[in-house]
């Protein structure tokens, strides 16, 4: 295979934004095995009190993250995620104005290998979400096993992150002040197995522990759309039953990650690396849903929502699916 190599006369600018999106690419992919290796690293070295007051701290604080952790606003509005925003480039759309004094839960689709949208979007401020909805807070959950890295944990929790388990969402929709929006990729890290480009399904059809987390809380919710989040990478061909795809689910059930082997272009060639396609990411916000409070809804309840809220999902798809290039007989499937 011929590859082909990128030219040295890129523009500064473009050089700054593929920096940007290289540094989030390793900041998912491996900064939390970088600060766990310098933290037992450190306790061998003259510098070993850093480690153990890290340590004390990391005792003291070990509840925060699952208390709605400690963003940074400052760190959030920082340019170098405005270059990650223009490396794709990706844009937040707003179909309706939010009322501040309610709470949300955002379902976010599709998941993607990385959710370069659900990050960009609401724990940066790189597209404005602050503007476009004036008084919500989002809080983006993941995998509670990156809490538990040390110094990674208080670098995820500047941007709005929290750990994704009943306990963490539930203790921000408590706040009754409201202003609050829960953003939930509800395909998860499974999800990531189907992500390639051109790719339509949702694991949704038996997701519905959103809908009752939204239900007890008389959250709203609110249906997420990101165009071209399945397009940033290739994967090499796993289809249900194949034994790549065996192992990697196995996988996915013994550590709580996916696996998915993915790959697009590198820093100084264009034909294999993990520096995703530069490709647009249109994150379409959908209309709340209302929800009546109920602190114990029967199935019947939980399961009339969960339809009511995919039969919104597509209508979101299919209205604006042929602005952002998707076939107009291309359609969600839910499994």
């Amino acid at each position: 295979m011929a590859i082909e190599f990128a030219s040295r006369d890129i523009p500064l600018t473009r050089r700054l934004q593929t920096a940007a999106v290289l540094q989030w690419v390793y900041s998912f992919l491996a900064l939390a095995q970088t600060c766990i290796f310098l933290f037992f690293i450190l306790l061998f070295t003259r510098l070993w009190i850093v480690s153990v007051l890290y340590a004390v701290w990391w005792f003291i604080d070990w509840d925060t993250p699952s208390h709605g952790g400690r963003r940074s606003r400052w760190l959030q509005e920082g340019v170098v995620w405005r270059y990650l925003r223009d490396y794709f480039p990706i844009k937040l759309i707003k179909t309706t104005d939010l009322d501040p004094s309610k709470n949300y839960v955002f379902g976010f689709h599709p998941h993607g290998v990385l959710i370069a949208g659900g990050f960009t979007n609401f724990c940066t401020e790189a597209t404005g979400f602050s503007d476009l909805f004036p008084g919500i807070t989002p809080y983006l959950l993941m995998l509670p096993l990156w809490f538990r890295a040390p110094f990674f944990r208080d670098y995820i929790m500047t941007g709005g992150l929290i750990p994704s388990n009943k306990e963490s969402a539930a203790y921000v929709l408590s706040q009754k002040k409201g202003g609050t929006a829960v953003v939930i990729a509800v395909g998860g890290a499974a999800e990531s197995l189907d992500a390639r480009p051109g790719a339509c399904s949702l694991l949704l059809k038996n997701k519905k522990g959103f809908i009752k987390l939204a239900i007890e809380h008389g959250a709203s919710l609110v249906p997420i759309f990101s165009f071209g989040e399945n397009e940033l990478y290739d994967q090499v061909e796993n289809p249900k039953g194949s034994l790549l795809r065996t192992v990697q689910e196995k996988l996915q059930k013994l550590m709580g990650v996916a696996l998915p082997l993915f790959h697009a272009r590198g820093v100084f060639q264009y034909s294999f690396g993990l520096i995703p396609y530069r490709r647009p990411i249109n994150t379409i916000v959908g209309k709340p849903i209302p929800v009546v409070e109920n602190p114990n809804p029967s199935v019947e309840e939980v399961d009339r929502m969960h339809k009511l809220y995919m039969q919104k999902l597509s209508e979101l798809f299919e209205e604006h699916k042929t602005l952002y290039n998707v076939p107009a007989d291309r359609h969600l499937t839910f499994i």
